[in-house]
């Protein structure tokens, strides 16, 4: 059974449903049948008033699973942005050229994909849905879990608790998972915490652009705006469209200076960022939400995978073994991704799949995106945790990428092998491909436009010529 009916649930269930009998999901929320699920989406998502994008590695991980998805989702409408071509993104104290795309995210509300990921998981005919039901803990022991307590919710509930048997539970509810409670509770080792945790807090609301610098794909210019924060600039701003035609910005800030959810103080808060463009479009846009903010950012990875005293039967993935920083937008994919990493464990013709082994790979199918969202934040000014501290490798692999940052934005080379990793698409390896690291060793950061710009190169009107080869 799979605890919690969230996207790495439902594709954990999807994998699992190919080697039992029966895959039963426990969903604490009551779900929104058929499409009428808004872009609030469900209680148990709180950040779904928030963005969240779909990156490259996340898409081709979801075709392998749900063959046909991505079609699915671009024929729902979910927007796709090129980047770096649709985007007008500064970062590391530049504007980033905007050349041919060299990587795509979709960027539709989190409600709109797990919807039809939903509705693809549960037609399978053996995967069941508990819904409105929390699970409040495990069965078994120290050796061997062997199913779950569960605990009805809503009007009238008396507190009652059943036990539903299983001989696999995978704990996929999240980013407030309970297991390392329930594991101690039956004599098992909890796992050892890795936290780092920058104070981000991020606060969002919808906007109608009705300026005519933003629009929908495919025939506006410029689909988003994002401001990347770095250690001396720690403001941020992401502005991508959805799929009725809106946009969402959401603003960022660090411990102390968080973002406010006042509507006025709001858009001044757009000041603080490094130019005004962004603070001068939410001034003439239409905004149609209240302001929504978001404090629990925190990068938290569970070792599961280290030796302990911990039972068979029983697995953690998605946010309830890597919780990543939500802004560098990995979750999803993540989710995905361990999803394929499961389902080559349970099939290797190698080796028994047995309990460890299933969840180091679960564990490995993470690494990359922590690597990235955990190495960037222990740079940022006031950031606390066990994880901060460097590493002795730190100080030349920090020197080797911020070389990389610098020449991003204007190397069409290294900002592709640059885009290929933080999508999840390419191993870091792709950093330090013989092209990539002649440019970023010995070549130099190339020139970049001075203001925003707001067309595409080779569009009328851009001061810029074709890319290089």
């Amino acid at each position: 059974m799979v605890v919690g009916g969230s996207l790495a649930g439902l594709l954990a269930a999807q994998v699992l449903a190919g080697h039992v009998e029966r895959v039963t999901i426990v969903e604490r929320d009551r779900l929104v049948k058929g499409d009428g699920e808004g872009a609030a989406g469900r209680p148990g998502v709180p950040q779904s008033r928030h963005p969240h994008v779909l990156l490259e590695g996340g898409q081709l991980a979801l075709d392998e699973l749900l063959p046909g998805f991505m079609a699915e989702l671009r024929a729902a409408g979910a927007p796709r942005v090129g980047m770096p071509a649709d985007m007008v993104q500064w970062q590391a104290d530049r504007w980033f050229r905007r050349v041919p795309a060299s990587t795509h995210i979709h960027t539709g509300s989190r409600a709109q994909t797990e919807r039809l990921v939903r509705r693809r998981v549960l037609a399978h005919p053996s995967i069941s849905l508990i819904e409105g039901t929390d699970t409040v803990g495990l069965l078994g022991d120290a050796a061997r879990v062997r199913g779950v307590l569960l605990c009805e919710r809503g009007d009238g509930h008396r507190g009652e608790r059943r036990e539903l048997a299983a001989d696999l539970v995978v704990d996929a509810s999240g980013r407030g998972t309970k297991a390392p409670r329930w594991l101690a509770a039956i004599g098992a080792e909890p796992p050892h915490e890795e936290i780092i945790d920058t104070g981000l807090a991020y606060a969002s609301r919808v906007y109608r652009d009705t300026t005519g610098t933003l629009g929908s794909e495919p025939s506006a210019d410029a689909l988003g705006l994002y401001v990347v924060p770095n250690p001396a600039q720690p403001y941020g701003v992401v502005v991508l469209p959805l799929e009725d035609g809106t946009h969402l910005a959401t603003l960022s800030g660090l411990r102390g200076d968080e973002p406010p959810t006042d509507e006025d103080e709001f858009e001044a808060y757009a000041k603080r960022l490094p130019h005004p463009v962004v603070y001068r479009w939410m001034r003439e846009a239409e905004p149609l939400s209240p302001v929504s903010g978001f404090r629990r950012t925190a990068n938290v990875r569970r070792r599961y995978d280290l030796p302990g005293r911990r039972p068979a039967g029983f697995l953690a993935t998605g946010d309830a073994l890597c919780t990543f920083n939500p802004v560098y937008g990995q979750g999803m994919a993540v989710a995905a991704m361990s999803a394929v990493a499961l389902r080559d464990a349970l099939t290797d013709p190698r080796r028994t799949p047995t309990t460890h082994r299933v969840q180091r790979a679960l564990f490995a199918a993470s690494r990359q995106a922590w690597d990235i969202s955990a190495g960037s934040d222990k740079k940022m000014p006031g950031a606390v945790g066990d994880a901060v501290a460097a590493r002795p490798v730190d100080r030349l692999v920090g020197w080797y990428l911020r070389r990389v940052q610098e020449r991003t934005p204007g190397d069409p080379v290294v900002g592709r092998a640059f885009r290929s990793v933080v999508s999840l698409k390419e191993p870091l390896g792709a950093l330090f491909a013989p092209p990539v690291a002649r440019a970023v060793l010995f070549g130099p950061a190339r020139e970049t436009p001075a203001e925003p710009p707001m067309t595409r190169e080779g569009s009328e009107g851009s001061e810029y010529g074709a890319p290089d080869s």
